[in-house]
């Protein structure tokens, strides 16, 4: 993995979380780590460099998380909707995961941070992207992680109606003549 190439970009308003962050991503050999201390700072750095992802926390204010996530996916002036988050939270309640998902967060890591939990997030973005998906009410990238051959609800995915799901059945053993 070439994490030297990355443009890393952290947001959060505890400078002693940057700094941590900020060391585990130079061990881990990221050469650029930009910083800021809320949303509105991330979105203006975003608009002077080409950031490959966003680490940002989930609470700080005045803008959070949550609300920088909507408006780097939805604002007419984002810098660029589709550059995969991290977020980063000491509150991982079902609810807040939800809640993240549902403003367009690609991964989430809950604190304690390790470096090995860093190194697996950014890994899972850069070798298993997903898709993004546009409707009336979200933009992000596709909140379904797996498709699931043995769904027995209705099929209310756009593409349903083109793609064949087949139950495969574990090999039976033949045995030889």
């Amino acid at each position: 993995m070439r994490f030297d190439l990355l443009k890393v970009l952290l947001v959060d308003d505890n400078q002693h979380m940057r700094i941590l962050l900020n060391e585990i991503l130079r061990a881990i050999g990221v050469r650029h780590v930009f910083e800021a201390v809320d949303g509105v700072e991330a979105l203006a750095v975003m608009r002077q460099t080409s950031i490959d992802v966003v680490i940002t926390d989930l609470s700080m204010g005045p803008v959070d998380g949550l609300h920088l996530v909507q408006l780097l996916r939805r604002a007419p002036e984002s810098p660029n909707p589709y550059t995969p988050v991290i977020m980063i939270t000491g509150h991982s309640t079902e609810r807040r995961v939800q809640e993240a998902r549902d403003v367009g967060v690609n991964e989430f890591l809950a604190k304690p941070v390790t470096a090995r939990a860093v190194v697996d997030r950014l890994t899972q973005l850069i070798e298993n992207p997903r898709p993004f998906v546009r409707s009336s009410d979200y933009f992000g990238p596709d909140r379904r992680r797996r498709d699931n051959p043995r769904h027995k609800g209705p099929w209310r995915r756009a593409d349903d109606a083109r793609t064949t799901y087949v139950d495969v059945a574990e090999p039976k053993h033949t045995p030889r003549a």
